[in-house]
């Protein structure tokens, strides 16, 4: 073994820390008699010669002396080189072995071409261990089987004899995992991988193997899922509860592998768990369901009620992803989520609070199970953080965002602290003026905020809680308050400061009548002079503007100012103008010319703010709907904006628009919905653009 080895010069390679010199030695480690320094060798591999999935030249130098170690019987722990070798040669390319030579990424997806090449011409070597003698080499054979072996025929052919032969159930789940992945990879094969499943999802086998099937099913074939499939899942989901299995799937292998310390802290936690490879197997089933949401509710109410803590947090976990991307009837979902909230292991209660945090009014069904957490917690109103202000615990801003004005109170109390959390004030939207009890609190606050260079971090959520309440109705000290900021913020971020304070005394309309002598400074400039040269940035000037039309309503006040701007280099200046243009509306048609000039723009966004105004201050769709359209289908986050534009001024003249909201509102994905990553307001704004289409076609709010 390792013959050659010294013969390589490692210290000219690299890997993540620099000279690979000490790659020989973690090589040797792998095939030591100490457990200890097998696992300090193989963490040391993961952690610099396949750092985070890189593949460097001293990674493609160790190719060969990692086959041969998982060669040889005499070497213990050889499933964590198989991992190792699966995740070095199985890396997805993406097209990117076609890399141009000159393209700084070239040299990398080299590497990962050799890699993988390197890896599948000595895949033969993994054919004799899918029934190997260790346990670990046989959990870990079958993927690299699939992953890595050129021939899937014969890999499939030796996945079903040894699956009759193998006695672990949790290898056999293994087997079956496999067979789905060569499905997926060489769909020739497909019938026959789900012909084989099939059989095994008989009443032979036991409850594990035939949820196993069933997963793989929905991932390579969902077509073949029979139409009472959740019926049938969760009766072996009950089967599972009472006859306990407790064992690590193969299914719940990370991938790429992790390293071993990290291995065995997840199997501890796996090892408290009753079947917990369940949960990989119900999102392979979730995924191959799709749109049957229904189905999927069915499915994941089941796993709320498990008796199973683990199985309920992947319950809600599966349950935010599904809320996340597909529309549905929710409300018994959502209920037995806010149910987790007294369960008295944190971890599911903490989860099933996130969940909730991120539903706004969609989370209603589980209010006054929020309202138990927060009257039994107050030391999880605030969460307090090492860097960075304090912030709402998730149980209160759950109901903050679900509009819940039970929470104003703990709100009040909150904002007795010395220092209070930075996203209290910007998130009053749902709640609106039933937070009028806060406004006296918010306001003094502001009135006392230090004009120096952290005023931009503290006045700024003030002043976006003092616009929602409306907060100059029935606070004479608002105006003051928010004036003395507007006139004393500093240079560092003033046009953050000037902005928010901008925005709020345009919520606060007529009431805020003392702020015209300011606001008219500000549009004429220190000096007075041309329209627009106020030396206001054109974006505040166009705000300052807006301010002014929403308290005073004189147009003659603004429109010059508005169209000089428009008339400006600023892209996103006008863009600002054309949305303020857009809330003078009739008043607003002396720039209408203008905002049709806009419609060309380069910047998608400034055609969708023009072309919405130009409708709102003509009352005409004509020249401004078809660019909205276009918008409509190739800009999806441009939906809400259009949305409210066809609620407030009808369909009549909009062709197609109409077509357009009844496919919204038939439609079972959320507009905003990606495969991956999220925004914590894209179910809101979902739901705002449902709501906009309601309204569209009732004609009423």
């Amino acid at each position: 073994m390792f013959a050659g080895i010294d013969e390589v010069d490692w210290a000219s390679l690299a890997h993540a820390y620099g000279p690979a010199d000490d790659v020989p030695e973690l090589l040797r480690g792998l095939a030591s008699a100490d457990p200890d320094e097998r696992e300090h060798a193989l963490d040391a591999m993961y952690g610099a010669v396949h750092h985070q999935g890189d593949v460097y030249d001293s990674t493609l130098a160790c190719i060969p002396f990692l086959m041969e170690l998982v060669a040889d019987p005499t070497v213990e722990d050889r499933g964590g080189i198989v991992e190792l070798l699966t995740s070095i040669g199985g890396i997805d390319l993406d097209g990117d072995d076609e890399l141009d030579p000159d393209d700084e990424e070239f040299e990398g997806a080299a590497n990962y071409a050799m890699a993988a090449s390197a890896v599948t011409a000595g895949a033969d070597v993994f054919l004799a261990l899918a029934g190997d003698r260790d346990r670990g080499v046989r959990l870990a054979a079958p993927l690299a089987l699939a992953t890595l072996h050129s021939d899937p025929v014969q890999v499939l052919g030796v996945l079903r004899e040894r699956f009759d032969k193998e006695k672990d159930n949790e290898v056999r789940l293994a087997f079956i995992d496999a067979a789905g992945r060569i499905a997926l990879r060489h769909q020739c094969l497909t019938p026959d991988v789900v012909a084989w499943l099939m059989t095994i999802g008989g009443p032979a086998y036991c409850a594990g193997l035939r949820l196993g099937a069933i997963a793989q099913l929905a991932r390579c074939a969902p077509a073949t899922l029979p139409a009472d499939v959740v019926p049938w899942v969760t009766g072996l989901l009950r089967e599972l509860r009472a006859e306990p299995v407790v064992v690590a799937a193969a299914a719940e292998m990370p991938s790429p592998p992790v390293p071993g310390a990290q291995r065995e802290t997840r199997a501890a936690a796996v090892a408290r768990r009753v079947a917990p490879w369940t949960a990989d197997l119900l999102r392979t089933l979730h995924a191959g369901l799709g749109d049957r949401v229904d189905d999927r509710i069915a499915l994941l109410a089941d796993q709320l009620c498990s008796p199973d803590r683990g199985q309920r947090i992947d319950g809600v976990r599966m349950s935010e992803a599904l809320l996340r991307t597909l529309r549905g009837a929710y409300d018994e979902l959502v209920g037995l989520i806010g149910e987790q909230l007294a369960d008295p292991e944190p971890r599911l209660g903490d989860a099933a609070a996130v969940v909730l945090k991120g539903l706004f009014q969609l989370a209603a069904p589980a209010a006054d199970a929020l309202m138990e957490r927060v009257a039994a917690e107050p030391h999880g109103w605030v969460r307090e953080w090492d860097a960075g202000p304090p912030t709402l615990g998730a149980a209160v801003m759950a109901l903050v965002r679900a509009g819940d004005a039970r929470v104003v109170p703990v709100l009040a109390r909150i904002l007795e602290r010395e220092k209070a959390p930075g996203d209290l004030g910007r998130s009053l939207d749902r709640l609106g003026t039933t937070a009028a009890p806060l406004g006296p609190a918010l306001c003094d606050r502001l009135a006392r905020v230090p004009l120096d260079d952290t005023l931009h971090e503290q006045a700024g959520p003030l002043l976006h809680g003092l616009s929602v309440l409306r907060a100059a109705d029935t606070l004479p000290g608002a105006v003051p308050a928010v004036l003395r900021v507007l006139r004393g913020a500093p240079a560092y971020r003033r046009e953050w400061v000037t902005e928010s304070a901008l925005r709020a005394l345009t919520a606060f309309g007529p009431a805020a009548h003392e702020a015209v002598p300011e606001l008219r400074r500000l549009i004429a400039g220190p000096h007075g002079g041309r329209p627009g040269d106020t030396g206001l940035p054109a974006a505040l000037t166009a705000r300052a503007a807006g301010a002014l039309w929403a308290i005073e309503g004189d147009a003659d006040a603004v429109l010059p100012v508005l169209c000089a701007v428009l008339n400006g280099p600023d892209l996103g200046a006008r863009r600002t103008a054309a949305a303020v243009l857009g809330a003078l509306g009739p008043a607003g048609a002396p720039a209408a010319h203008l905002l049709g000039g806009l419609l060309w723009s380069a910047e998608p966004w400034t055609r969708v703010e023009s072309a919405a105004a130009l409708w709102r201050v003509s009352g005409d769709p004509g020249r401004a709907w078809p660019v909205l359209r276009r918008a409509w289908g190739e800009q999806p986050h441009s939906r809400v904006p259009v949305a409210a534009a066809l609620a407030e001024m009808t369909t009549r003249g909009a062709e197609g628009a109409d077509r357009l909201v009844d496919s919204e509102l038939l439609s079972v994905r959320r507009h905003n919905a990606i495969d991956a990553g999220a925004g914590g307001h894209d179910i809101f704004t979902d739901e705002r653009l449902l709501s906009l289409c309601r309204q569209t076609v009732t004609g009423g709010p």
